[in-house]
C-alpha cells in the first residue's frame, strides 16, 4: 500500500500567525489559523480535516458493505461533526457524530443500519479514532 503524506506551515505566534496545509498529491490546499481553528474565522482546521477523512472513508467503507451484502448503492453522503473540547489533559476530540444518507435501491431499514454499524466499527478511520474519541453514527435512507 502506498504511504499517504500531508504537510503544513506555520508562521507566527500561536494567536496571530497563520499556515497553509496540504496533502501530497495537491488534491487539497488550505490556510489555517487561530482563529479558524478555535473561533469561526475563514480557512480550515485540523479538525475540519480530521472530519473530512472520517466521513470519506466510512462512505467508503459503507458503500463496499452494502455492495458485499449485495445491494448496490447510488450514493453514500456522510457528514462528520468533530467535537474538540478542553479535558484535564488539554483540548481533545472527544466525540465524532457521523451522520450518514444512503439511497440504496431494495435494501430494508433493518439491514441498512446492520451494515452502517459495521461499516462504522470496520472502517480504518473510525478505528484509529475511537481508542480517544465516541464515535455516533445516525444512518438513513433516502
Amino acid at each position: 500500500m502506498p504511504i499517504r503524506t500531508a504537510s503544513a506551515r506555520w508562521s507566527g505566534n500561536l494567536t496571530d500567525g497563520s499556515g497553509t496545509i496540504k496533502t501530497g498529491k495537491g488534491g487539497y490546499e488550505g490556510n489555517y489559523s487561530f482563529k479558524s481553528r478555535f473561533e469561526e474565522g475563514e480557512g480550515t482546521n485540523p479538525e475540519e480535516l480530521i472530519g473530512a477523512a472520517h466521513a470519506g472513508c466510512f462512505s467508503m467503507a459503507f458503500s463496499k458493505a452494502l455492495s458485499d451484502e449485495g445491494f448496490t448503492p447510488n450514493s453514500v453522503e456522510t457528514t462528520a461533526k468533530v467535537h474538540m473540547d478542553k479535558t484535564d489533559a488539554g483540548f481533545s476530540v472527544t466525540r465524532i457524530e457521523l451522520d450518514t444518507v444512503g439511497d440504496v435501491p431494495n435494501v430494508d431499514a433493518g439491514t441498512f443500519q446492520k451494515v452502517a454499524e459495521a461499516a462504522k466499527e470496520g472502517c480504518p478511520i473510525s478505528r484509529l479514532l475511537s481508542p480517544g474519541a465516541e464515535i455516533t453514527l445516525r444512518a438513513t435512507l433516502s
